[in-house]
């Protein structure tokens, strides 16, 4: 499983130009699931983003997690972030998990990352979705496990 967390001041989610999910300041959160991902790796980067100490304390020191500010995350799921780019110019996504394990697995991460206290919005799985965002720092991290 591999997360690709941007720190933002704001963002969302539209489908068909309607917006489905927005959060102001928090963590924009994008989760690609691979062949072989289980609930116990949700589980720990799940916990992990909502204890990540990536927003700046008083000093400006990256020293509060998104709970510490008040913030929430908006929940991506992004199959490309499973692709391999090492052969050729086109990415293979044989690695990526089918689409109803990957489903199950994507709700599930964000469902424990609300069981950690974060508020959670989504985008919706496997639809063509537009993601406006204002990247704050910018500040963007991968977590894999």
């Amino acid at each position: 499983m591999k997360l690709l967390l941007q720190r933002v001041k704001n963002a969302n989610v539209s489908v068909e130009g309607k917006i489905v999910g927005k959060i102001n300041q928090g963590l924009l959160i994008f989760v690609g699931i691979v062949k072989g991902d289980t609930p116990q790796q949700a589980e720990y980067l799940a916990r992990k983003s909502a204890n990540l100490r990536i927003f700046e304390d008083e000093q400006g020191k990256m020293n509060l997690s998104v709970k510490d500010v008040g913030g929430s995350a908006l929940v991506i799921s992004q199959f490309t972030l499973a692709g391999d780019c090492t052969q050729g110019n086109r990415p293979g996504f044989d690695n990526a998990a089918r689409p109803d394990d990957a489903k199950s697995l994507y709700e599930y991460f964000s469902t424990q990352l609300k069981a950690n206290g974060v508020p959670v919005e989504n985008g919706i799985f496997q639809a063509d979705m537009q993601v406006s965002l204002i990247n704050d720092g910018p500040a963007t991290f991968i977590l894999e496990h």
